[in-house]
């Protein structure tokens, strides 16, 4: 018997990058997770849009494995998924019924070659869906595997390995993934047009030969988060962009920290300013987790002590810049921490009358790459000279890349410091340029 190999929970960045401690649902309003009851694992959902948070066990008739993945739905549903005799992963909505757990069960999808993975994607902007990525040995689908009439379905396939996974809309039809060819070549961020048969295009490109990846996206103000080898190929380096500007990748030297740093959450609703958008870091050292703080405009990293019993990676913004973060201890079962973060810088004070500005020394030049183009000129014809590499490249149409036939797979429906270790409580590093 083949096996098929199983991806931890929630992973939702670069392969290898830690999973979160829970899922929160696209608006706020639920998170889940699995919780440890003695030597028994059982879901767990988090009401999070009260004016207190809390939790609700969901346990079944028998503990849950450590790696089935859980995930909340906007309606308080929780979507499970589980493996059985190593290849068939079976997906069930969990729900409260009185005193006990209701279970529906959703159908499964089984693999049938030893490489073969499938894990979760990060829930869909508009919650009333879940989506679900294998991956094969040449071969990558994207599955429907909560929403759908007929239980999961197949929604697109992508030639080569992919991993990642970050929405580009809040309608949850545009889904980013990073691509590696099946010959071996860079990895690099594709867009999956989920209305359109899978429609495959490409959407980062920095360099010819660097592997670039797509971490975070902003639909608001396009605020994109990417990891790449194009400023130090053989190293890959934290950096941004927007999404259709003229503007060249950034990859700022304050984010360069000597411990792996990984953002988790954008703040919304920052339209018209995506350099002035708050982006947190789960930072990772020796000693345990902590958060970094850092916008565009800053040029410099805030690292802040997480409250105790963080679900490292876990979190969400509010509009007006506040950062809430889940954490679990053993006095507080169900807990959300409001973490106060320092604003956009401010404007230099106009001089009075008579003072000279003293001369700043000049700074080092951010790398930077050659220069995207904007999304319109994208989709008008190329030129026939060398045009620059577009940082995004979305086509209106383009044929499919790849097809749904022959994927090894089918559906049983069933209907600036560098600190090594962590900041105390109440203390602010600020790693600066």
């Amino acid at each position: 018997m083949t096996a098929c190999a199983f991806t931890s929970a929630t992973a939702n960045g670069p392969e290898g990058a830690p999973a979160p401690g829970c899922v929160i649902t696209a608006d706020g309003s639920y998170a889940a997770r699995l919780a440890l009851d003695g030597a028994s694992w059982y879901p767990e959902r988090w009401t999070l849009d009260g004016p207190e948070p809390y939790a609700v066990p969901l346990p079944v008739n028998q503990p849950e494995e450590p790696g089935t993945e859980v995930q909340p739905l906007a309606d308080g549903r929780v979507l499970i998924h589980r493996v059985a005799a190593g290849r068939r992963h079976t997906f069930s909505l969990l729900y409260p019924t009185g005193p006990g757990t209701g279970e529906r069960p959703l159908g499964t999808v089984e693999c049938h070659t030893e490489e073969t993975r499938l894990r979760l994607l990060p829930p869909a902007p508009t919650g009333d869906r879940a989506f679900a990525l294998e991956v094969g040995e040449g071969a990558s689908a994207v599955w429907l595997v909560a929403g759908g009439a007929r239980g999961p379905e197949r929604v697109a396939q992508v030639p080569g390995r992919c991993s990642g996974g970050v929405w580009l809309d809040r309608t949850g039809r545009l889904l980013a993934v990073d691509r590696t060819p099946s010959d071996g070549g860079p990895t690099k961020t594709v867009v999956v047009d989920l209305e359109r048969d899978g429609e495959v295009s490409p959407l980062l490109q920095i360099a010819d030969g660097s592997n670039d990846r797509l971490l975070l996206a902003d639909p608001d103000s396009g605020l994109l988060l990417i990891r790449s080898d194009a400023p130090s190929p053989g190293r890959e380096r934290l950096g941004w962009g927007v999404l259709g500007s003229t503007l060249p990748v950034r990859f700022p030297e304050c984010l360069r920290l000597d411990r792996p740093a990984t953002p988790f959450a954008i703040q919304p609703g920052q339209a018209l300013t995506p350099e002035s958008c708050a982006v947190a870091l789960r930072i990772d050292g020796p000693a345990g987790s902590w958060v970094g703080v850092w916008r565009p405009a800053d040029r410099r990293v805030h690292q802040l002590a997480a409250p105790t019993g963080w679900l490292a990676g876990a979190g969400r913004w509010t509009r007006d810049g506040v950062l809430r973060l889940p954490y679990a201890t053993g006095a507080v079962r169900c807990g959300v921490a409001r973490l106060e973060v320092p604003g956009p810088a401010v404007a230099a004070p106009a001089l009075e009358t008579g003072e000279q500005p003293v001369p700043r020394p000049p700074e080092p030049p951010e790398p930077s790459v050659t220069r995207p183009v904007t999304l319109q000129q994208a989709l008008s014809p190329r030129r026939a000279e060398a045009a620059p590499t577009p940082l995004v490249w979305i086509r209106k149409r383009q044929a499919p890349v790849g097809s749904k036939d022959g994927f090894p797979g089918h559906a049983q429906r069933q209907g600036g410091s560098r600190s090594t270790t962590p900041p105390a409580p109440g203390t602010a590093v600020v790693a600066a340029r």
